[in-house]
């Protein structure tokens, strides 16, 4: 304690007895001058007083010193007690995480006893070393412990300033840290939060999607009660979940219920769409619904916008189905069933009109379909170019690659002379033609990532999108005319329809008739699959045009080996979850369209019995493709689409990139197992 020196304000405080002898001593010189007598007696008392003050202050400093040191002591004491009780659980980290001081609040929270030193990884699995403050100098994360939330928050404190003033250890390695770390319950903040989330209000509609089918399938004393029954069941089942149902129109329902009803509805997967279909009064037409449902907002009008969006949506995909919009997502619960052909063509005349304006208005013409084009592509871009033509406009034809399946036709058209050398144009050079005079028109596909040249789309203003695929989450934006019918059989079909109402004096050369018909054939596998009236009546307006079919099935026949390769491929079929042909097409190197064997693998395998579904896996340049196929009793699109691919509910494919084959067809079987569990198929 002798080396211990006061400073600052105390150290003031404690000298002024000795330093007021100075002022003393010099009125001890002045009292001389008047009398030295008086100044002797003076003298006498000032040095009785400056020895006494000495005395005090070497006598009372140490006892200063040691009240001091204690009080510090004592201070710290203090705050040591109250970091201890401190309702916050809190501890003291090193860099690895493991714990060095815990407080009564951590040591409760987590059943530990005080010295538990193990790393704080043991009591939070979801705090990880990468979660650890490193560079940055504080972190903060989410976590979960029985069955309470915490806001996890972690300061970093140097170590250095941590012993700057010890006497004991010297901060040899500045490098070195502490973390502190806090845990704040916010259980109680995130309830009322989901509470308040869970009170929102979500807005929905309801459309009938075959209104008018349904009753013209009923004797018309019974129709009224057939919309009494369909009202009885929309409004029953929403009532139940205290929502609000208002019809709009003889076949649309506005819907506003609370998003937490709206969740439980989402986990009962919207089982509205099935029960609505048992409605039977001798109807021969099951009445489906389409739903869709705009939420999470924050604005009563935006959230209708989104169920506008949702309920087209659900539309264009086919019906018979439910899809929830939100600011971040969109989900999708139903479309198990076929769509019904509508046997009316009001809907291919308008959109025939419609595309005829946006053809005479421009002076070119670009047709693209999806990647490595296939007979249907081929087939409905050469029926629009006929369409071009017959209005004297500048048409050409986006491939980038002749494949082995277009490449009779090709050849066919090309061997008619009759057609231009810029006829087909690789992607570069489309770009190079496309202007602001050019009208986009892409067929067979609605994905802007699947297209031939997606950079078309945005250098084209007037776009039109003519596709039988259901439409997903990604979509050609800004569309100047979009006709998406699942229904059709194919884009051909569609093509075929449009040419019969685009204008009178359409007529196809038997080449041009060739590749059309030929778009229909192989899509519905020889019109075995997806075909209906209106199917057929495309192929027999294109044989009235002089679609030769001998000639069109000499042109696909397959040579051996490829035709080997499809029967090896069904050959190693395997039966997964008892209903599903997985299967693995390995063509070889000198196939020119593997993804084609593929899918014919897909078809033959579908002639199994007790096969849902068929899939085949083929690898090639650098990308797994799966080609899906059904018959009825599966929708091929939901299980693609949970892969990233779409299509409609019986012909469907996807493509999987940056992993192999065995990877792929991993994926696939847990994809399957997943659905089946959660009621999905």
């Amino acid at each position: 304690m002798k080396k211990v020196k006061f400073k600052g304000q105390l150290r003031t405080y404690m000298s002024w007895p000795v330093l007021l002898v100075i002022p003393l001593i010099i009125c001890n010189v002045a009292v001389y001058f008047k009398d030295r007598s008086a100044g002797y007696i003076m003298s006498a008392g000032v040095a009785v007083y400056l020895i006494i003050a000495l005395i005090l202050y070497f006598i009372n400093k140490h006892a200063v010193v040691n009240d001091m040191v204690s009080f510090a002591t004592q201070y710290g004491q203090v705050q040591k007690q109250l970091l201890r009780d401190l309702e916050i659980p809190y501890a003291l980290l090193d860099e690895d995480g493991r714990i060095i001081w815990t407080n009564e609040a951590f040591e409760q929270a987590f059943h530990i006893k005080r010295g538990y030193r193990k790393t704080i990884m043991s009591l939070l699995p979801d705090v990880h070393k990468e979660s650890l403050p490193g560079i940055e100098s504080e972190t903060e994360m989410m976590t979960t412990h029985e069955e309470s939330d915490f806001r996890v928050n972690m300061k970093k404190v140097d170590m250095h300033i941590a012993l700057e003033s010890s006497d004991l250890l010297d901060t040899v390695n500045l490098d070195s840290y502490l973390i502190a770390f806090f845990m704040f319950d916010e259980t109680k903040i995130n309830r009322l939060q989901r509470d308040i989330d869970d009170q929102q209000l979500a807005t929905g509609l309801i459309y009938i999607d075959n209104y008018d089918e349904a009753l013209d399938s009923v004797e018309d004393v019974r129709r009224s009660l057939l919309v009494a029954l369909v009202d009885r069941k929309i409004n029953k089942y929403f009532s139940a979940s205290d929502a609000l149902v208002k019809k709009l129109e003889k076949d649309k329902y506005l819907v506003t219920i609370q998003k937490r009803h709206l969740k439980e509805l989402m986990e009962k997967r919207f089982d509205l769409l099935e029960d609505v279909k048992t409605i039977n009064i001798g109807n021969e037409i099951s009445v489906t619904l389409s739903i869709g449902f705009g939420i999470e907002t924050g604005s009563y009008q935006t959230n209708y916008e989104y169920a506008r969006t949702a309920i087209d949506l659900a539309l264009g995909r086919g019906g018979d189905q439910a899809v929830i919009k939100t600011p971040d997502d969109i989900t999708y619960f139903g479309g198990k069933s076929q769509m019904a052909e509508k046997t009316t063509r009001v809907k291919a005349r308008v959109k025939a009109h419609a595309l005829r304006e946006i053809i005479e208005s421009n002076d070119r013409i670009i047709v693209m379909g999806h990647k490595n084009t296939d007979v249907d592509t081929f087939g409905a871009a050469i029926g629009i170019f006929r369409a071009a033509k017959t209005f004297e406009k500048k048409a050409h034809i986006v491939v980038n690659e002749v494949t082995n399946s277009i490449r009779p036709l090709m050849d066919e058209i090309i061997h008619e002379g009759e057609y231009t050398e810029d006829l087909f144009l690789n992607s570069q050079r489309a770009l190079d033609v496309a202007d602001a005079t050019t009208a986009l028109i892409v067929v067979d596909v609605n994905k802007p990532s699947f297209t031939e040249c997606k950079e078309l789309i945005g250098k084209c203003t007037s776009i039109v999108v003519l596709d039988h695929h259901r439409q997903g989450t990604e979509k050609i934006q800004n569309a100047t005319l979009s006709y998406i019918e699942p229904y059709a059989s194919s884009a051909s079909e569609m093509v075929a329809e449009i040419l019969q109402y685009i204008h009178d004096n359409v007529k196809l050369r038997p080449a041009e008739a060739d590749c059309i018909y030929s778009g229909i054939m192989i899509d519905t596998n020889n019109f075995t699959a997806k075909t209906g009236v209106r199917t057929f009546e495309a192929a027999a307006y294109l044989r009235r045009n002089g679609a030769d079919v001998t000639r069109v099935r000499k042109m696909f026949r397959n040579n051996m080996d490829d035709y080997k390769a499809r029967a090896e491929a069904v050959r190693n079929a395997e039966v997964v979850l008892d209903a599903y042909a997985i299967s693995v097409s390995a063509p070889g190197r000198a196939s020119e369209s593997p993804t084609i064997i593929g899918a014919q693998a897909a078809n033959e395998l579908l002639n199994i019995e007790g096969i849902k579904a068929s899939f085949v896996l083929t690898d090639y340049q650098g990308e797994i493709y799966i080609s899906a196929r059904s018959i009825d009793e599966l929708n091929v699109q939901l299980v693609m689409e949970k892969l990233g691919g779409g299509g409609h509910m019986n012909i469907a494919g996807c493509q999987l990139q940056d992993m192999s084959i065995d990877e792929a067809k991993e994926l696939l079987i847990r994809t399957l197992e997943t659905m089946q569990r959660e009621g999905e198929i």
